[in-house]
This record gives C-alpha cells, structure tokens and sequence, in this order.
C-alpha cells in the first residue's frame, strides 16, 4: 500500500489497535498524522496470543518500514504485561506483550490500555479528562492534566444489582437491553461517573457510540473510533 506524503519522516510509529472483533493498523508520521489507509482483519475465534499474533504479523506485512510501535489492548495493561483481557481469551493473563512483539517485530513496543490510547488522541490535557468506549465491552480511562492514572478498569465495577458496567454497557448488554434501555443505562452511567470522578469533559467512543440517541451536554463529546490509532504517537510521548 502506498504512503500517503508527510513533511517529516522519523520516527514513523506503527499503531497498532485490538478489538474483541478487530484488529486495526496504521502508520503514523511523528505529528500524528495518518501515512496509511487503516487495514483492518477480524480478531480470531478463540483469540489466543498465539492466533492473535499471528494475524498482526499479516497485518504488520502489509505496510512499509516503521521505527516504533504503539498498542492499544482490552485490558488492564502494567509496563507492557496483560493483566485481564475479559474479551480475548484467559492465555492473555501475565501474558508480556510487550517484550513479545519486541522480539518478533525486532522494534521498540508501548503498549496500554485500548481505552487509554485511543483517549489520547482526544484529551485537552486540562483538568480531568475520562473515556468511556462503547465496544465490544466497555472500556475506561481517567487522565488529570493529561497524565494517565494507569490501571482503572470500571468496565467490571458492580453496578445496579448483580451485574457490571460492561454487562449492561457491552455489546452483549445492548443486545439484551435494546437499544431504547441502553440509552437509558448509559446516560445513568454518565451520571454516575460524574458523580464518582468529578470528570471537567467525557470522551464516548467505541463501534456502539453510534447507538447514542440523546442530547449530549456541551462537556460530553463522542470521538472517532480511528483516535484507537491516533492516540499512538501520544503513547510514545507519554511512555518514551
């Protein structure tokens, strides 16, 4: 696939987003700005790491040269280690992704959150700043003056009776719920999270943000699923 020009040249970050139902890639000059079209492949049934990996590196083959690499994975993510990955498959546990795809890609790799990259992309960098995608599952990130508080998952949080955020908020809660009552759900949840963190501006993003049929305040804005990519060269910025 042919570049797209850029006025810089290095370093080029390949930007790299997992889904429960995709997996995204791009590269991205050191602005931030697409060189690429995004390829997109379905994630694998069964998604182990070794499925997984091995449709990134198909992805991977398909673009030209890159200097760094950023991830964005459903989980909890510690310096480069899967802690959950409630949407994938239970080999992700203690899984070192990071140190992984360093040794195949043979190129420096961050990895975080999919939720927090993608927030990135987005944030002002004043005051406190969350997002909320709407996928899949459901995933969170908090940041204050631009920093990432790293680790926060509000996804599996008990909330109303028996059941979590994700279980009402997920792909699967939309289709048990209706779209009518999830709209319902999760403009109680955007309550609440105010409620809870005092948040200055909430990011919605994620495939079902497109499901949204209420007024947004003027503090609330729905983002691009792409910013899961272009919060990349961010990442770099925050993790060098």
């Amino acid at each position: 696939m042919a570049a797209k020009t850029s006025d810089e040249k290095s370093p080029v970050t390949l930007c790299v987003d997992v889904g429960g139902t995709g997996l995204k890639i791009m590269l991205l000059d050191p602005r931030g700005k697409p060189l690429t079209d995004r390829l997109r492949t379905p994630t694998p049934e069964q998604p182990t790491p070794q499925r997984l990996l091995a449709e990134l590196d198909k992805l991977k083959d398909q673009v030209a040269g890159f200097d760094r690499v950023a991830v964005g994975f459903p989980g909890v993510i510690k310096r480069g280690v899967v802690y959950t990955a409630a949407n994938l498959h239970p080999q992700w546990v203690e899984f070192n992704l990071q140190a992984e795809l360093e040794k195949r890609w043979k190129r420096p790799v961050r990895v975080a959150n999919d939720a927090a990259v993608q927030g990135y992309a987005a944030i002002q960098g004043n005051g406190v700043e969350m997002i909320l995608t709407l996928g899949t599952g459901l995933g969170s990130a908090i940041y204050t003056e631009g920093r990432l508080c790293p680790g926060m998952e509000l996804a599996h949080h008990p909330w109303l009776k028996d059941k979590t955020y994700e279980d009402y908020l997920g792909k699967r809660g939309l289709k048990r719920e209706g779209a009518k009552r999830w709209n319902k759900l999760l403009t109680k949840a955007i309550e609440q999270t105010a409620a809870t963190f005092n948040w200055d501006r909430l990011y919605l993003g994620g495939g079902n943000a497109k499901e949204i049929r209420f007024q947004l305040s003027d503090t609330i804005k729905v983002i691009s699923n792409q910013d899961g990519l272009l919060g990349g060269v961010a990442l770099w910025k925050h993790n060098p």
